[in-house]
């Protein structure tokens, strides 16, 4: 008898998409995972995938938009959290804001629905609280808030209020939660995005890429303890860490890369699950 597979996945911006080659590996094979736990973009597109969509539906989603600018800056401007009558109230940071409960309206398939109870597998959508420093684990209730609460990068996105919680980004505090899934399945299995050093690069990022190129070197720290202490069963790297956290223009690039790991993943998860 097979064993059962839980899917922990990594944030990383736009590498996030990578994420849509392992759910079509997942689909080859004919398994689907007991649980999911993502944080920040993983919490995403892993919500896609509970909610039912297929790896090449998502991937068919994501290159129309990424190949429609247009839309792309359509959808954007109407994210915006700010305006320009409370530049003075809130502080002229606020113009920029984006909404992120806004973004997940715009950006989402229509396919993820508004409540946990509606996916048809398990998810852990992490956050990360403010003011109490601490991992905050959403798995019930309104889902949209919550991935929006993952993705809620300080001075990116406003933070989101829930049952009083300030919330912001889940890779603040977990960027790869696969301790978060203990207990709800036989093998752990963990895709992390942060990407390999590289010194092939040398141009300076604009300040917002910046910011979210630091945020990953910090959950690539993180996760590298975590890693020492207890290693997920599996632990998955796709080879996209050239790829910048805003190049969600670049989604079939990111998709391409990502491929390269399909054969060796399929092969190692089925000698796990399989034995």
């Amino acid at each position: 008898m097979s064993k059962s597979f839980a899917l922990a996945l990594g944030g990383g911006g736009a590498r996030g998409l990578a994420h849509i080659a392992v759910f079509e590996a997942l689909d080859e094979l004919g398994r689907k995972p007991a649980a999911i736990a993502g944080s920040s973009s993983g919490a995403l597109v892993g919500a896609a995938y509970a909610a039912g969509m297929s790896g090449r539906e998502m991937r068919r989603f994501v290159i129309s938009l990424a190949h429609n600018r247009a839309e792309v800056f359509r959808r954007l401007v109407t994210t915006r959290a700010g305006t320009f009558a409370n530049l003075f109230s809130l502080g002229f940071g606020s113009a920029v804001l984006v909404d992120a409960e806004k973004f997940c309206e715009q950006f989402l398939p229509e396919q993820v629905p508004e409540d946990f109870s509606e996916l048809a597998i398990p998810l852990m959508v992490m956050a990360s609280d403010l003011y109490r420093r601490e991992a905050v684990a959403l798995s019930s209730g309104a889902l949209k808030p919550a991935l929006a609460a993952s993705i809620a990068l300080p001075t990116v996105m406003r933070p989101v209020l829930i049952e009083d919680r300030v919330l912001i980004d889940g890779g603040a505090t977990n960027p790869l939660p696969f301790d978060a899934l203990d207990g709800r399945a036989d093998v752990i299995v963990a895709v992390d995005l942060t990407g390999e050093p590289t010194h092939a690069r040398s141009d300076i990022p604009n300040p917002w890429e910046c910011l979210l190129m630091t945020v990953l070197v910090m959950g690539g720290a993180i996760t590298a303890e975590k890693v020492k202490h207890r290693a997920p069963d599996l632990l998955v790297r796709p080879k996209v860490g050239t790829f910048r956290a805003l190049d969600f223009l670049q989604a079939s690039a990111i998709l391409r890369a990502a491929e390269a790991m399909k054969p060796e993943f399929k092969e190692k998860l089925s000698a796990l699950i399989d034995a």
